[in-house]
């Protein structure tokens, strides 16, 4: 076999579901064509950049520049060490299947052709293979792959069980991961921003209350909680304690635990304007303390109070 046949078998991209022997037995095609020539499917082959489009189901939309120019950077000492892949749509025009940061990262480092695996694939095959293949990215975040995993369950009709087997997760990962998405979007985020872990995340899914769910993730951002901790607070507010589960307060509402006297003691705050302050005993006794700065301030709340 000659070196360049060699070279034109290695870097694969989803190596996994790609036949080392096809891609071999293919590769005499994709060599010594012409101009004029059409690079063979199953082959790879040197593809202008300009007669490649974008995924249209890629799943994701965010890079980050800095590791975009990093990675142009090695392109131009490099080169590109594994190819993308495409499919054709026609003669002279080509699609995207996976390798959309090589690709973004060689227009930067100014390559007018890239080296792409071509090979045929119908729009599920599509959405699946770019998927799996952004699912598999070491740097991907917790959401980025809640997200890709729902997409491949709605868009792929897979179950969870099917999905396991795809990404090589057992059902329990992906259940864990998916689980995720129903949580407020404010903890969503910081999940995708690294704010808080997985961990935290999974401590926080197990309640239902989505007030309960902020009132703990406000506590991991305020006190730097450790998942153990955040464990260990979530048990505790969806066991309450017995002594005082009967008492009743003004309101007619169960103040039961201290995520209610929080709860209440957040919302008089923004309502007044001023840190309120909830105190209490385990019979429900207590009072409510509403600072003021001036006379004038102080006018404002009896206002509000309609004093």
């Amino acid at each position: 076999m000659s070196s360049a046949v060699k070279r034109n078998a290695l870097g694969k991209g989803l190596g996994a579901l790609l036949s080392d022997k096809d891609q071999v037995a293919n590769a005499d095609s994709a060599i010594g064509t012409t101009a004029n020539a059409q690079p063979a499917v199953n082959s790879i082959a040197a593809i202008p950049l300009n007669q490649i489009e974008a995924n249209p189901f890629q799943p994701r939309d965010q890079f980050e520049e800095e590791a975009l120019n990093e990675l142009a950077e090695s392109i131009k000492l490099q080169g590109i060490i594994q190819p993308l892949t495409v499919r054709r749509l026609s003669a002279k025009s080509y699609q995207l299947i996976s390798g959309e940061r090589r690709l973004r990262a060689s227009k930067i480092a100014g390559l007018t052709e890239v080296p792409a695996y071509i090979r045929t694939a119908n729009d599920q095959e599509m959405i699946e293979m770019a998927l799996i293949e952004n699912i598999q990215r070491e740097n991907l975040n917790a959401m980025e792959v809640a997200f890709s995993f729902q997409r491949m369950i709605d868009e792929c009709n897979l179950k969870q069980d099917e999905l396991g087997e795809r990404v090589g997760k057992n059902r329990t990962t992906v259940t864990n991961y998916l689980r995720l998405l129903k949580l407020p979007p404010m903890i969503q985020a910081a999940i995708r921003d690294q704010q808080i872990s997985m961990g935290h995340a999974r401590a926080m899914v197990s309640m239902e209350n989505i007030d309960q769910q902020l009132y703990v993730f406000k506590e991991i951002l305020t006190k730097d909680l450790s998942v153990r901790k955040v464990e260990d607070l979530v048990r505790s507010m969806l066991t309450p304690k017995k002594e005082g589960k009967e008492k009743v307060s003004n309101t007619g509402k169960f103040l039961t635990n201290n995520f209610e006297y929080q709860k209440i003691q957040d919302d008089l705050s923004s309502k007044f304007g001023n840190k309120v302050l909830i105190k209490a005993d385990d019979k429900g006794k207590g009072n409510i303390n509403i600072p003021f700065l001036s006379t004038d301030d102080l006018n404002r709340i009896l206002e509000m109070l309609d004093w």
